[in-house]
């Protein structure tokens, strides 16, 4: 069994979700939540919050893979790049670990949940529900996104689960 830390990178929201998985696609929630950071405070203040936010999960749960989603672009640009800025100190932080980092686009990551990569937030959240046995979606919405690149990880990452301890495979859209 690898333990596989997925992430759903914002600013004010990060969405994370730790799943144990093994070789034969078995996949259950060890935890999920989000870090929180308050409106108001300077963009350096609410980053380094999450940057020492995530090394704490990664102490605590020490993950074998960190798995985050790449960013989509849609109309607010500026949105954007505060949950870049956000995404950068979340692969930061992987990278201090020295734990392995992979990417995934939100196509991606529908395609290995849903088996559709339009499918909408509803049929995720009970696909990721279903496919970790939970009695209800997780909660926040971002916990469940995060859940979901875990998966996805899982999913794409097969042979990568054999090769961890020993190797420097990657599975990554990078």
């Amino acid at each position: 069994m690898k333990v596989i830390l997925g992430v759903d990178p914002g600013i004010a929201t990060v969405g994370f979700g730790v799943i144990s998985a093994s070789d034969r696609s078995e996949n259950s929630l060890i935890t999920c939540g989000a870090i929180t950071t308050p409106a108001g405070i300077a963009l350096s203040k609410r980053l380094s919050q999450i940057y020492h936010d995530m090394l704490e999960l990664i102490e605590k749960f020490k993950p074998d893979a960190i798995a985050v989603e790449e960013l989509f672009f849609n109309t607010n640009i500026t949105t954007g790049i505060s949950v870049a800025h956000g995404r950068g100190v979340i692969l930061l932080a992987g990278q201090e670990t020295g734990v392995p980092m992979f990417e995934y686009t939100p196509l991606q990551i529908k395609q290995a949940i849903a088996g559709y990569g339009r499918a909408d937030k509803r049929q995720m959240m009970e696909m990721v529900r279903r496919l970790l046995h939970l009695k209800s979606t997780a909660k926040p919405d971002d916990a469940s996104d995060a859940l979901a690149v875990a998966i996805c990880h899982a999913r794409f990452s097969g042979s990568l689960l054999r090769n961890l301890a020993g190797g420097d495979a990657q599975c990554s859209t990078i």
